[in-house]
């Protein structure tokens, strides 16, 4: 499943290529010809994400004047792909089309792709945790200059009200969705590494200087992703290069620690990597520098 730095990205491409303008929308595969004839030559009029829910608004000039968003969620099996015009002819499999400004965009196999108000747009927003993406600019930074600024955000807070209190594995509680958006297994089993966290602590025995690093790390981390369009959580002195090792070699791209790295020997400690299930998914960590 995506994890929430990939919606975003796909928010601002939609943007980028069909946002003010009016688009042509359809529905090859049919379960969504209904709400694609009503949209059908609209002006996209603005983008948004949390977590991993992407909207599309329509019929306006500007995001908060949209008449009705388009929702979509991947899922495990969703993909969206673009290309320039002209488009080939779709597939079946095809659940969303749009056409403009020499641009196409296809949508096959989400979990969601519904036609909502605005209201029902803001009941999502409410059912979900803060976003690290959605932090505001001025309260956010790198790593380097702004962690403390970020973490100590209302953003932040939120999440740390409920982690703080909770006796789940922090491991679990970074995957809820109602607690912290847009977190998937990468992120996760990272950042824990990055803080030297054991992930079946839990969330009540985190410190809050813990939290608010974690927290700040996040941001840092996602937007990163966003901007790169994968991710990479190694920091500078543990790339390839600067350990003269190989580089990964990974369908998922990008340089990490201990996802996808089982058995294998951790690059700063040499313990062996280890793996289990937790909560359905798989989880990585070093027991050498993750201790409890």
């Amino acid at each position: 499943m995506p994890e929430g730095h990939t919606i975003h990205r796909l928010a601002e491409d939609h943007l980028a290529r069909f946002g003010g303008r009016p688009v042509r929308v359809s529905s090859p595969q049919g379960k969504f010809s209904d709400s694609a004839a009503l949209l059908d030559g609209q002006v996209m009029a603005g983008v948004d994400a949390h977590g991993k829910h992407l909207f599309l608004g329509f019929g306006g000039t500007g995001d908060t004047e949209a008449t009705g968003w388009v929702h979509v969620h991947l899922g495990l099996f969703g993909k969206l792909g673009f290309g320039t015009a002209p488009a080939p002819p779709p597939t079946d499999t095809v659940r969303l089309r749009l056409e403009g400004g020499g641009h196409y965009a296809d949508l096959r196999g989400p979990t969601t792709c519904a036609l909502i108000t605005a209201p029902e747009k803001q009941a999502v927003h409410d059912r979900l945790g803060p976003d690290p993406l959605r932090v505001r600019d001025d309260a956010a930074g790198d790593a380097a200059t702004g962690a403390e600024a970020a973490a100590t955000g209302a953003d932040g807070e939120k999440a740390w009200a409920r982690i703080s209190r909770s006796r789940t594995t922090v491991a679990a509680l970074l995957m809820d969705q109602k607690i912290v958006a847009g977190v998937g297994n990468v992120y996760r089993a990272e950042v824990l590494f990055r803080h030297g966290i054991d992930p079946y602590r839990a969330g009540k025995d985190l410190t809050r200087r813990e939290w608010d690093a974690i927290w700040a790390d996040l941001v840092a981390l996602m937007r990163e992703g966003v901007r790169h369009n994968r991710i990479d959580t190694v920091r500078p002195e543990h790339t390839p290069e600067a350990m003269g090792r190989p580089p990964r070699v990974d369908d998922h791209g990008g340089e990490v620690y201990v996802y996808r790295r089982a058995r294998m020997p951790c690059l700063l400690c040499g313990t062996e990597i280890r793996t289990a299930t937790l909560a359905a998914r798989n989880l990585f960590w070093c027991p050498g520098c993750q201790r409890r």
